[in-house]
């Protein structure tokens, strides 16, 4: 599976690395992910979700259902 949070969609990115002599070098900077179980009271189940440390924010936030919900019509999960 790739390196995709299944809520914000965050994935990994590529940039530069720049040494003191401005030389330039690929690098990649990769999304902060968790394998994370989320209990759902609503349909009262355990989800398996692999997300960033901003998506289990926005759950916290939100609740982990209006997330998950969100995400679908966004069309990333």
């Amino acid at each position: 599976m790739s390196r995709v949070c299944q809520i914000t969609g965050k994935k990994a990115m590529v940039g530069n690395n720049v040494s003191h002599s401005n030389i330039k070098t690929k690098r990649v900077f990769k999304p902060n992910l968790h394998t994370k179980k989320f209990f759902v009271p609503e349909i009262g189940e355990w989800v398996v979700l692999k997300v960033s440390a901003k998506g289990m924010r926005e759950m916290s936030k939100n609740g982990v259902w209006n997330t998950i919900l969100k995400a679908d019509k966004k069309g990333v999960l």
